[in-house]
């Protein structure tokens, strides 16, 4: 699975970061997400994917490889 996210679209909610913080982070000098792992593990997919499901911006995007 990969992961990006839109910055045009990342509000910094950090509802990402509260599912999936091996995923995603947001740094102390920036409003918007970093992603930590574009290619996660298959066992964090349930936490990437409520990750996704959780951002009130729509900002991330899941992609099957």
């Amino acid at each position: 699975m990969r992961v990006t996210v839109d910055l045009g679209k990342c509000l910094g909610y950090a509802n990402c970061v509260a599912d999936a913080p091996e995923v995603f982070e947001i740094p102390d000098d920036a409003m918007v997400v970093r992603v930590l792992q574009d290619d996660p593990p298959a066992e964090m997919r349930k936490a990437v994917e409520a990750a996704a499901l959780d951002c009130p911006a729509r900002a991330i995007t899941l992609v099957d490889s």
